[in-house]
């Protein structure tokens, strides 16, 4: 007699959960956000891949949060964070000095300097060599690397000691502040310099790693994943671009 009250039980709770992933997803700063018209076509033409809705949901952006677009790029999700935080919050666009030997990087960033200039006195954009762009005037409450952690093990970055650099973030973080990575999923066993030939790289390494700085673990989706991706061509091949398999971690600076 237990066993179908257990799975009713266990189907309702599912249930629940799902209807409050759905609930949080379209609260009324992240749906204002996403649906904003004044979004460059640029962007809007790339949220189909992105879901930044449930993306947003899941970071946990909120009204009022200081948060960082760490190597900000395109400002994708800078200009979507500025809408969610609001006037009295903060965006921090970070722009590591190593990728400006990127043409769309820099017409990305200027593009983002003169949005923000118009009316988005929210947004700071932050320029550094690698690990000091991790360094910023006031604790965060959100810390956002989407698709580039991989880029800060290759030559081209450095290599960034990678220790140094969560440890960065770690400071960078108010107390129980949320460090949160998107990035192209590597094949396991994947050889280290997969981050520079595929621009890929292994969750496990990126879990360890983190957790090894002091974060804890809190949560991962798989809005984002593709298991249909055979992760042997990089984000930039034409016959996966756009569609690639990618985790989303999100970890936790413990309060105390």
């Amino acid at each position: 007699m237990r066993r179908p009250f257990q799975a009713a039980t266990a189907a309702t709770l599912l249930a629940s959960a799902l209807l409050l992933t759905a609930a949080q997803a379209q609260t009324p700063a992240i749906a204002a956000a996403v649906a904003d018209p004044s979004r460059p076509a640029t962007d809007t033409a790339r949220d189909a891949n992105r879901k930044p809705a449930a993306t947003l949901a899941f970071i946990g952006v909120k009204p009022g949060d200081r948060i960082a677009d760490y190597a900000s790029g395109t400002g994708y999700f800078t200009r979507l964070f500025a809408s969610v935080v609001g006037p009295k919050g903060h965006v921090y666009a970070s722009v590591p000095a190593e990728l400006f030997t990127f043409a769309n990087i820099v017409k990305g960033i200027a593009d983002t300097e003169a949005w923000a200039a118009k009316g988005h006195p929210n947004v700071t954009v932050t320029f550094a060599s690698a690990l000091p762009a991790a360094a910023y005037p006031e604790r965060l409450d959100i810390f956002w690397i989407g698709q580039n952690y991989h880029d800060l093990k290759d030559p081209f970055m450095g290599p960034v000691d990678m220790a140094a650099f969560n440890k960065a973030v770690f400071s960078a973080l108010k107390p129980g502040g949320a460090y949160v990575i998107l990035d192209h999923v590597a094949a396991k066993g994947s050889p280290a310099n997969v981050t520079d030939t595929l621009h890929r790289i292994e969750p496990s390494v990126v879990r360890r790693e983190v957790e090894a700085a002091g974060f804890v673990f809190e949560s991962e989706s798989a809005i984002l994943a593709n298991p249909q991706d055979p992760h042997t061509a990089g984000p930039f091949d034409a016959s996966i671009q756009g569609h690639t398999d990618q985790f989303l971690f999100r970890f936790r600076k413990p309060r105390s």
